[in-house]
């Protein structure tokens, strides 16, 4: 089995979430700005930077939401997923810089519309991690400790 570290970042304006639209493997998906952690980035760093390649957007990240386990149903891969928060006051325009070419574009949506793309979620710890937060679900960015 293969694993994967990942970094998300729930970013609330109001009722609405920042939503990044991609091509993925053929298919239009649905994810929060979210991908892997590179060699030698410490987690706070990597998220901060997917943040920005997918949405062109700069942002403080306030606290986490949650570490979660998934294992991919069609190859098996395992991912441990980091995933943290900010909030703004109202949507902001954005222009991903995505190097990988995958990005269509960024969406401000409410939970409900967020349900309602269904097979379109990239995978099931979207919603998860949106409930959480919801739910108040936090823990401090300093219980995350690095070494070089």
């Amino acid at each position: 089995m293969s694993h994967a570290v990942t970094l998300a970042v729930i970013v609330r304006a109001g009722e609405r979430f920042l939503m990044v639209e991609e091509w993925q493997q053929g298919q239009v998906m649905f994810n929060q700005p979210a991908g892997h952690l590179e060699a030698g980035e410490n987690l706070l760093d990597g998220a901060k930077r997917e943040l920005r390649e997918e949405t062109g957007l700069e942002l403080p990240l306030e606290e986490a939401v949650g570490v979660y386990q998934y294992t991919a149903p069609d190859n098996g891969k395992h991912f441990v997923r980091f995933t943290f928060c900010t909030e703004v006051a109202e949507p902001l325009p954005t222009n991903p810089q995505d190097p990988d070419g995958d990005i269509i574009r960024c969406h401000w949506l409410t939970l409900a519309e967020i349900e309602a793309l269904g097979k379109q979620l990239r995978s099931p710890l979207i919603l998860a991690s949106l409930r959480d937060y919801l739910a108040g679900e936090r823990f401090p960015i300093s219980a995350l400790k690095g070494w070089d």
